[in-house]
C-alpha cells in the first residue's frame, strides 16, 4: 500500500493499482460510440498487465473496432476508505486463435446467461490509482483581511 499520510487522498503505485484491479471482476469501459462518450459495465480479468473483457457482438465491440482508444475504471470501498484505478489505453478485438485461447485461459466468465464469444484486450498507455480515506470536510481557516 502507498505511504499513508494525513492526506485524505493517496496516489497508488502502478503495482498497487494492478493488484487492486486483479482483486475485482466488475469494472466500467468508457468508449466513444458514434462520436459520443458512453460507459458500459463489464466483467473482466487482469492478464499480464492488460484488461481482458468478454463480450457479445454489439455496441462495445463495434466501437472498439472503429475507435480503439478507451478508458477503463474499477473501484471498491468499505466503511472507512475507497480506491479507484483508471486505465487508459487501446482496446483490441481478439481475432486470432492463439489470442482467443490465451484470453479464454484468463477465465473471464459471463455474469448473465447470454452468449459472449468475443474478447477485447485493453493494453494500457497509462494507469493511475487513488485511495480515498473517508471523513468530514476540514475546517477552513478564517480570513480576516
Amino acid at each position: 500500500m502507498a505511504n499513508e499520510t494525513s492526506s485524505p487522498v493517496t496516489v497508488l503505485t502502478e503495482d498497487e493499482s494492478w493488484s487492486l484491479l486483479s482483486s475485482m471482476t466488475l469494472g466500467r469501459l468508457a468508449i466513444s460510440v458514434r462520436g459520443q462518450p458512453d460507459i458500459f459495465p463489464v466483467n473482466f480479468v487482469v492478464q499480464r498487465h492488460t484488461i481482458v473483457i468478454r463480450t457479445a457482438e454489439g455496441t462495445k465491440l463495434a466501437a472498439a473496432m472503429t475507435n480503439g482508444q478507451v478508458a477503463f475504471e474499477a473501484d471498491d470501498h468499505n466503511a472507512e476508505q475507497a480506491w479507484s484505478v483508471v486505465v487508459k489505453g487501446r482496446a483490441k478485438v481478439l481475432m486470432y486463435a492463439d489470442e482467443i485461447a490465451e484470453a479464454e485461459r484468463a477465465q473471464v466468465l459471463p455474469w448473465t446467461a447470454t452468449t459472449k464469444r468475443r474478447f477485447l484486450r485493453i493494453t494500457p498507455t497509462e494507469i493511475t490509482g487513488r485511495r480515498f480515506r473517508f471523513g468530514g470536510e476540514p475546517d477552513e481557516p478564517v480570513d480576516f483581511a
